[in-house]
């Protein structure tokens, strides 16, 4: 049973909160993190902690995806690289992490247009507290576009191999099928960039 638990969700304490934030998300609580206009989205920031796990492999995701992407951190150091074991669990499922540095909120540069994609409830209420009354931009939670969903991304920083495949896979089918409904948020290459 505590093998289960630990794969699935990380820690007994990652089951209790994402049982949690599907009661909120069942209640209606947490309508205000979803998305309200794909089309005014310009830019996807992907949010966590330390930006180091799962923002972090995020941010990679989106570059797949041709999105304009940023992430960061809400208490991390600014140029601290992921450890091992995510730069292992991307390069499990061929994804290039080990070049990623962390950036933290108070060296972001927020701009209109930015949608802040967050890994937990808590961190989508600290976001908002930041962001003030700030209308051009949006938060929501990364995990409503996972398939299937789950509104608690736990951090798999100190868990097992077996956990940080979970939420990665977690984690790229929610950035997948977000580019998908996101005209606005295509990066702009180069080339394209010169013939314009």
């Amino acid at each position: 049973m505590t093998t289960m638990i630990n794969r699935r969700f990380g820690t007994f304490r990652g089951l209790v909160r994402a049982a949690l934030a599907f009661a909120e998300l069942g209640s209606g609580r947490l309508r205000a993190f979803r998305l309200r206009d794909p089309a005014a989205v310009k830019r996807v920031v992907f949010v966590c902690l330390g930006n180091i796990c799962r923002s972090a492999y995020a941010h990679q995701i989106a570059l797949t995806e041709g999105l304009n992407v940023a992430s960061l951190g809400l208490s991390t150091t600014t140029g601290g690289s992921s450890p091992a074991e995510a730069v292992e669990a991307a390069e499990r499922s061929q994804v290039p992490m080990a070049q990623h540095r962390a950036t933290d909120f108070k060296d972001f540069a927020v701009q209109a247009g930015d949608l802040f994609l967050v890994m937990e409830v808590r961190q989508a209420h600290e976001m908002r507290r930041r962001l003030g009354n700030r209308s051009d931009v949006q938060v929501c939670l990364l995990g409503l576009w996972a398939d299937p969903i789950m509104p608690h991304l736990h951090d798999p920083f100190l868990q097992s191999a077996d956990y940080f495949d979970t939420c990665f896979k977690r984690v790229r089918s929610a950035v997948r099928c977000l580019g998908a409904q996101l005209p606005n948020a295509k990066a702009v290459l180069p080339a394209a960039r010169a013939q314009s």
